[in-house]
C-alpha cells in the first residue's frame, strides 16, 4: 500500500500571511495551483493554507475587496496534517472525515509536501 510520501505533491508554492488576497490569487494563477502554503512567522509557528475556496467563500461571496483583505485573515490555521508514512487509505479516511480536499505532509518539523484528493485518485489507484 502506498504511503502519503509516495503520492504527495512536493512542489509547494508559499506566500506570507501579510500579502493581500489579490496577490495570493495572482500567485495561484501564475503557478497553476489551487492552494498556497502560508509561511510560518518563525520556527515555533504553525503553517497555514489559503485555497481558492477560501477566496470565494470568505472574500468574493461577502463582497470584500481582495486588495484590502490579508491572507492571514482568511487562511486555515492550524492545519490537519499528515505523517509522510501514513498509508494512503488512512489519508483518504482523514480527508473524508474532516471534509478536506488536501492536507500538508509534515515530517522532521517541516512541510514536505501536500497530499490531495487528486493525488490519491491519480497516483494511488
Amino acid at each position: 500500500m502506498p504511503k502519503a510520501k509516495d503520492i504527495m505533491t512536493t512542489e509547494l508554492v508559499t506566500i506570507q500571511g501579510s500579502a493581500s488576497v489579490s496577490e495570493a490569487v495572482a500567485l495561484m494563477k501564475s503557478r497553476g495551483v489551487r492552494s498556497l502554503v502560508v509561511d510560518r512567522r518563525d520556527g515555533e509557528d504553525a503553517y497555514g493554507m489559503i485555497t481558492q475556496r477560501d477566496v470565494v467563500y470568505k472574500v468574493m461571496a461577502k463582497g470584500l475587496d481582495p486588495n484590502q483583505v490579508k491572507v492571514h485573515e482568511i487562511m486555515s490555521k492550524p492545519l490537519v496534517v499528515v505523517n509522510p508514512n501514513l498509508d494512503v487509505k488512512y489519508v483518504a479516511r482523514l480527508l473524508a472525515n474532516m471534509g478536506l480536499s488536501r492536507a500538508p505532509v509534515i515530517g522532521d518539523h517541516r512541510i514536505l509536501g501536500i497530499v490531495s484528493l487528486s493525488d490519491i485518485v491519480n497516483k494511488a489507484m
